[in-house]
């Protein structure tokens, strides 16, 4: 089997893309390419990239943009892992054998929206009708719509608000807090917002009642949660369950002044009652950082702030766990509900 060439030959690509490089018919057939749809062939060997498999449907004509939860991927928005893209066997998607037309409130597709390619068109024109697509139509506005490295798809503010046609609340949350997280500390590079708050809650604003834009309202309600300076996904969903036990509230990328007046950066902080908390995802189980962590936890101490750590087991025991563990402390602090 001859190979194909270096342009198309690691990547989806479009059947037109590989004729016009003179790949002949013959060889589109072969047992060594996935055929998700018709126009596009996937080379087995090797994962598929996501950002690469869309593209290669967005090519195929001009008025097509990824969307929805497949956009926010692409743009690096963090999701539910029932959410992320996740095709069968590691190929393209192949479990879905009829174009889905999305909306409807109950089957798989609605359940399982990382099965899919979610493609869009504008309101008003057909829509996208593909094997393992999910096809949308939106009302799209000037700026909705941008093109990164030749892939056509929502802007991330558009995708975030589309997002709450599919995402709960707490999740647009956490999607948001990454979307809006910027800040500047004296160790490290400055953190830039994807979309800064304001610019953020501006969109919302002016996408408010305008039909064919799905899930402003949810949106609004997330923008009031949404807080900037979040590291973490993980950190969002702490930061959440003790919004809703009712405890005081936690500002993130909270600064802590130890005894001699030099600035350190808790995960998220209450002033009042001098109680911060650290999120301890796996790399704080490297020796070099458990010391780094020692010598922070004591400048915490002496500045008379008391730490609570928390870790994915403790996410995992559910909310009331982790409100228990924090409010133990800011009671220590002087916290009374």
């Amino acid at each position: 089997m001859s190979p194909l060439p270096e342009e198309v030959g690691r990547r989806p690509f479009a059947v037109a893309e590989a004729t016009a490089a003179g790949v002949g018919t013959s060889r589109l057939l072969g047992a060594d390419l996935h055929r998700p749809s018709r126009g596009i062939r996937v080379p087995k060997a090797g994962r598929t990239d996501l950002a690469a498999l869309v593209r290669s449907h967005t090519r195929l004509d001009a008025v097509t943009f990824c969307s929805l939860v497949s956009a926010a991927e692409i743009h690096g928005v963090p999701l539910p892992p029932w959410a992320e893209f996740r095709p069968d066997g590691g190929g393209p998607v192949t479990a879905v054998v009829e174009p889905v037309p999305w909306g409807k409130k109950t089957g798989p597709h609605f359940r399982e929206p990382g099965r899919f390619l979610h493609l869009s068109r504008r309101g008003g024109g057909t829509l996208p009708r593909r094997k393992g697509v999910a096809g949308h139509r939106l009302r799209i506005r000037d700026g909705d719509v941008v093109e990164i490295d030749g892939l056509r798809l929502t802007s991330v503010a558009r995708t975030w608000v589309d997002l709450g046609s599919v995402l709960p609340l707490d999740d647009l949350v956490v999607a948001g807090d990454a979307i809006v997280s910027e800040h500047a500390r004296l160790f490290g590079p400055p953190k830039v917002a994807m979309v800064p708050l304001a610019e953020l809650r501006k969109f919302v604003d002016n996408a408010n009642g305008i039909h064919g834009i799905h899930g402003v309202r949810k949106a609004r309600l997330a923008l009031d949660l949404l807080r900037v300076g979040v590291d973490s996904p993980p950190e969002s969903r702490l930061r959440l369950m003790l919004h809703g036990a009712g405890l005081p509230e936690f500002t993130p990328n909270c600064r802590v002044d130890d005894a001699l007046g030099r600035p350190v950066w808790a995960d998220l902080g209450n002033a009042r009652y001098r109680t911060c908390i650290e999120y301890e995802g796996l790399h704080h189980l490297d020796p070099e950082q458990q010391a780094m962590d020692a010598y922070r936890d004591q400048r915490v101490a002496d500045a008379g702030w008391r730490q609570v750590r928390i870790n994915r087991i403790d996410i995992e025991r559910g909310p009331e766990w982790v409100a228990s563990r924090v409010a133990h402390t800011l009671r220590k602090q002087g916290w009374r509900r």
